[in-house]
């Protein structure tokens, strides 16, 4: 994931809303988010190239989703996939706090990421460039490739209008795809500064991101429920004929 959205405790009928971007090299194979065939449990994307996932949520109420942190300075050329990170909290039975300081312990190995993890009840972040665990209370957040809530314009501009969005009653979903879809760039002096330098800054700048061989590949939206009734809905974008594949999941929480 490259944009993340995550609502908690800001809706009457809805405690978590999330909404999610996922950017990847259109070459990397993947398949679109389903129940996994080797744990049921588990619905999430799949990398075909490493195995991993990008977010998942499990019918017992965990989920787990991942940002990349861009800083091309300190990249390892032979670091571990990231991906797994997301899979093994999904498939393992460690608590948040306790997974996460599994984590921190191995923070120097792999390239920057962020992750937010936890139950649908109780979400938590981490990221290994700070190496701080936080578990995050009632409140609106948003999520790059940066720090959580770095004011960058494509997230700020995200959360207004997330925001707005949730302000209402029914939750209109087709509207949250639709500012996730915003391919708007941001002004030039409000550009980040992450030595990738200024034409894909700019480029990188808009929430839905197009450019050559990259771009965002799949919306991701999460809805939780207060009676535990999970909906999940993933629109795949296929750029070679401007088509888009829709998925969409309806499971109540249980208990195994």
């Amino acid at each position: 994931m490259c944009l993340i959205f995550v609502a908690f405790n800001q809706h009457p009928k809805y405690p978590l809303i999330i909404a999610a971007n996922r950017d990847e090299f259109l070459d990397r194979p993947a398949k679109q988010i389903d129940f996994w065939s080797e744990n049921s449990n588990i619905l999430a994307g799949k990398d075909l190239t490493a195995g991993g996932t990008w977010l998942g949520v499990t019918k017992t109420g965990y989920f787990a989703m991942l940002t990349n942190y861009r800083d091309l300075s300190n990249l390892k050329a032979n670091a571990p996939s990231r991906g797994k990170l997301v899979l093994d909290y999904l498939a393992g039975e460690l608590d948040p706090r306790a997974y996460l300081k599994a984590l921190n312990s191995t923070a120097s190995k792999y390239n920057g990421y962020n992750i937010i993890l936890g139950t649908l009840d109780d979400p938590w972040y981490y990221s290994n460039q700070n190496n701080k665990i936080y578990q995050l209370g009632s409140g609106l957040y948003g999520l790059s490739n940066a720090l959580l809530d770095t004011k960058w314009p494509k997230v700020e501009r995200g959360k207004e209008k997330f925001a707005d969005i949730i302000s209402h009653d029914v939750i209109n979903v087709e509207s949250i795809f639709s500012f996730m879809n915003d391919r708007t760039l941001a002004e030039d002096e409000q550009l980040p500064d992450t030595g990738i330098g200024y034409e894909k800054e700019k480029l990188l700048s808009s929430l839905y991101i197009e450019m050559p061989g990259y771009g965002t590949r799949n919306t991701t939206i999460i809805l939780k429920d207060n009676e535990g009734k999970v909906e999940v809905i993933d629109r795949a974008y296929n750029r070679n004929n401007n088509s888009t594949s829709d998925k969409e999941f309806k499971f109540s929480l249980s208990s195994q």
